[in-house]
């Protein structure tokens, strides 16, 4: 089997996949072979980005279903219409992040912290919880959540992100312990890509936000994508609770 249709027969769930780095992980998952249930917010957006998904002709089914991921009837709806639409729920992706608080922790606004981690956290696990009753806790899967390295190093700038992003890692690991070894969870942690997303991070211009970089560039989209189809695939098959960067060597300087 070609490494572009290893997901043959597997239906995905990914969550925030309107654009960035969640739309990239859906074509990903379409290209390896797999059926891809989208998720996100605003309907307007996600039903764009799953028209744009089918344009690209992989032939796997692509359904859309909009839903805030911190609402518990959304997800479970989300992990349900998953199941019954295309048979099985075999690759749960939780990439929906938050970020609305900058700057120092003494000024940072707790109830916007509070919703970092509902969203960034909280939700995330209650994903895993409905893919775990719904169909993994029987037949087994495999799961990805988005971190960031700024769960891995303090940055300053962007520290209730990172701290719901480390908390991220740590639930990975623990989940990775409890539910081996029919479902697989590695999280992966990613440097700055050029998302909307991440638009504050690279105001002073992308050269000057790259320079610090070993490989000089921003991440893409498909730089992490590639990473998660791996992860989700039979080839990393005894890889569980890991987070693996990916992050064009920027931890790999001893600064950020």
């Amino acid at each position: 089997m070609t490494r572009e249709k290893d997901l043959q027969g597997r239906n995905a769930l990914v969550t925030g996949a309107s654009r960035g780095i969640g739309k990239g992980i859906a074509a990903e998952l379409l290209a390896r072979g797999a059926n891809v249930v989208v998720t996100a917010r605003k309907p307007d957006p996600l039903d764009e980005a799953a028209k744009e998904l089918r344009a690209l002709g992989h032939g796997g089914q692509v359904i859309a279903m909009a839903g805030n991921s911190g609402d518990a009837d959304a997800r479970q709806d989300a992990v349900a219409r998953t199941v019954s639409e295309l048979g099985s729920l075999d690759i749960l992706i939780n990439n929906t992040g938050i970020n609305p608080v900058y700057g120092t922790l003494m000024e940072a606004d707790l109830d916007a912290v509070r919703k970092i981690f509902d969203v960034n956290v909280v939700a995330a696990l209650g994903y895993v919880q409905e893919a775990y009753r719904a169909w993994m806790g029987e037949h087994g899967g495999s799961i990805v959540n988005l971190a960031s390295v700024a769960g891995i190093r303090s940055t300053g700038v962007i520290a209730a992100y990172g701290a719901s992003k480390a908390a991220l890692i740590r639930l990975t690991e623990e989940l990775a312990w409890q539910l081996g070894p029919k479902i697989r969870v590695n999280a992966v942690a990613p440097g700055v890509v050029k998302t909307k997303f991440a638009a504050a991070l690279v105001a002073a211009g992308e050269d000057q936000a790259s320079s610090i970089y070993p490989m000089k560039r921003l991440g893409t989209p498909e730089d992490v994508a590639g990473l998660v189809g791996f992860l989700v695939s039979d080839a990393a098959e005894w890889i569980t609770g890991e987070t693996v960067r990916v992050d064009g060597g920027l931890l790999a300087t001893g600064s950020f």
